[in-house]
């Protein structure tokens, strides 16, 4: 057996270099790296060596970074991924909220933190923290519960067990999410004689496994009785790039399609069978179905309590049919578990259907709702007319008008999501990006960042809350270092707008979240000091004069609007269980309390 002698750190990155997609384009896009003792030596030395044939990309928050690798990898379908490396100490905690996003998200995401040392000589090194009842306790164990893999490597050889079984989780369809090698730092400059073959070109094929046969039979027959069924699609339609034969489907079958956050664009929404977005921010085509359905066929969906209303759409007695690859995820609801992959279950099915379709006053009905909902779409979005601040629904109007066929939006949290799953006429797979399984403040731009680099064609156009916007604003900077232009949008509402709201909704008096008034924050001159293009508007109309200067610009822009605070679409949605307290002396929150109680029940 040949062998190749190389420090931990080197073989690393020699095996991820070695990783091909199935379409022969590099496996791993790249490692963002912030260095700092820890990494720098080795792992820094590593990838220099290394950086034509796997680039390198620095960041100013690893925070920032990782949620780029995140959204790189939802980008892409999760058929490419990206690596972080950070220092140990802050550095490698920076990254733990990313990886806690990705493993909600079921997103690959490879993890190398820099540990302590193995060796334990200068201990306690910098930036340890020491458990005095666990001598091997690090930061890093804080990655356990967030990562699908964790390994931390003490002996150089231990990678040669270790990468492939990160490689296994990273790119399996039903086990995908963050991979974690915590890398302790003199380890990662030791030598070892690897097995030359450890770094052989390796392809990864996606596995696309098919349902049990009676699985599928069963589902099949309960298909064929029901008379009025719904499909919920979600993220897993994308990532099996199910989306042609979702719409094949749906269409032979009579069968209306509902989408989540992490489904909207399966279909083009001016699809015949599409009805809209369903749960809390949901269309009310699509919820209104919901309750009235006798089947839902939920296809590569969790089931969060954002998509079933906290239940309440599930209350109907419809029963629940899961695809999902994920057993775990199938049998949620007390649903019935098709496991499989999404597309090549989607196929099985359709084909043992035959000439099934819903009943025809079911289809009726839904293209009936559809209509409604599209008015109610139509008004909300509409250019105002008086001198107010506009809605976030108008400055979605906006955006979208201005947005091309082959443009994607990108958001993630505050108020923005449940008017953009309401309202974005996403023009099908790829077109909408929210981040909305761990709804992060702070991901919209670097998550941004992420969806450029993995897109051709397009313009990105980022939609971000002021606040979400001060949370994490530095990869603007490293946008216009590395050439990947964003349109940026900031919504100045003078705080946290969204939660106000809700504070409000549940007796609460306004408090600690509009902490300013808008134009309070000069944000196009903070935007500008990172090397953006950028300028202020103050109405929908200059708005979209800006929209089209910044896409013919060369570099990323970023266009502020104050916005209404209070305003919200009132059309669609459903309930969510927010709890109330019990016992309190305002007479306004005992009566939200009673109205819970209610709505509860």
């Amino acid at each position: 057996m040949s062998t190749v002698r190389l420090t931990a750190a080197q073989a690393v990155v020699r095996y991820l270099a070695a990783q091909r997609t199935e379409a022969g384009e590099p496996l791993f896009a790249g490692v963002w790296a912030i260095f700092g003792h820890g990494n720098v030596a080795a792992m820094g030395e590593a990838l220099h060596e290394a950086r034509d044939a796997l680039p390198t990309f620095r960041a100013h928050n690893e925070q920032g970074m990782a949620l780029a690798a995140a959204a790189f990898a939802k980008a892409s379908n999760r058929r490419r991924m990206m690596a972080c490396t950070s220092s140990i100490g802050p550095g490698a905690t920076n990254m733990l909220t990313a990886a806690a996003l990705a493993h909600v998200n079921r997103l690959p995401v490879l993890f190398l933190p820099g540990d302590v040392f193995a060796s334990r000589r200068p201990d306690p090194v910098l930036q340890q923290l020491e458990d005095w009842g666990d001598a091997t306790a690090s930061v890093n164990d804080c990655f356990r519960p967030v990562s699908r893999w964790f390994d931390r490597i003490t002996r150089p050889e231990q990678l040669i067990h270790s990468l492939p079984n990160a490689l296994r989780v990273l790119t399996d369809p039903a086990e995908c999410g963050p991979a974690t090698l915590s890398l302790c730092q003199d380890v990662q400059a030791e030598a070892f004689d690897y097995p030359a073959e450890l770094f052989a070109p390796a392809t990864h094929p996606l596995r696309r496994p098919g349902a049990d046969a009676a699985e599928l039979a069963r589902a099949a027959a309960m298909l064929r009785s029901a008379q009025r069924p719904l499909i919920v699609a979600g993220g897993g339609v994308l990532y099996s790039e199910a989306s042609a034969a979702l719409a094949g489907f749906a269409a032979r079958h009579g069968i209306p399609v509902a989408e989540t956050q992490a489904g909207k664009g399966a279909l083009p929404w001016d699809h015949p069978n599409a009805v809209g977005s369903i749960g809390v921010t949901g269309s009310s085509a699509a919820n209104t179905l919901a309750r009235e359905a006798d089947l839902l066929l939920a296809v590569g969906t969790r089931l969060q309590d954002f998509t079933t209303g906290s239940r309440a759409l599930l209350a109907g007695g419809a029963r629940t049919l899961h695809i999902n690859v994920l057993g775990f995820d199938a049998a949620k609801h007390e649903g019935v578990p098709v496991i499989g992959d999404a597309r090549r279950t989607l196929e099985e099915l359709d084909a043992a259907l035959g000439g099934y379709a819903s009943a025809a006053s079911w289809q009726d009905r839904a293209r009936a709702l559809v209509v409604d909902w599209t008015r109610d779409v139509d008004e909300a979005v509409a250019r105002p007319t008086g001198n107010t601040p506009p809605t976030d629904a108008q400055v979605i109007g906006a955006v979208k008008r201005s947005a091309g066929q082959d443009d994607v939006v990108v958001c993630a949290a505050g108020g923005l999501p449940g008017e953009l799953h309401k309202l974005w006429r996403a023009t099908g797979p790829g077109s909408y990006h929210l981040e909305y399984g761990f709804s992060c403040m702070g991901y919209e731009i670097a998550g941004g960042l992420g969806v450029r680099m993995a897109r051709g064609a397009g313009e990105v156009f980022v939609m971000v809350g002021d606040g979400s916007y001060l949370m994490l604003n530095s990869e603007l900077q490293t946008s216009v270092l590395l050439g990947q232009k964003l349109i940026v949008t900031v919504l100045d509402n003078g705080g946290f707008g969204c939660i106000n709201r809700l504070q409000q909704a549940c007796g609460g008096a306004p408090f600690n979240n509009l902490v300013f008034a808008p134009g309070t924050v000069d944000f196009a001159a903070h935007a500008r000091s990172l090397g953006c293009l950028a300028e202020d508007v103050g109405a929908i109309a200059e708005l979209e004069a800006a929209l089209g200067r910044a896409k013919g610009a060369e570099r990323t822009s970023v266009i502020v609007i104050r916005t209404d605070p209070a305003a919200t679409t009132a059309a669609g949605g459903a309930w969510w269980d927010v709890a109330v307290p019990e016992v309190s002396n305002s007479a306004e929150v005992r009566a939200a309390r009673a109205a819970y109680e209610k709505a509860r029940a």
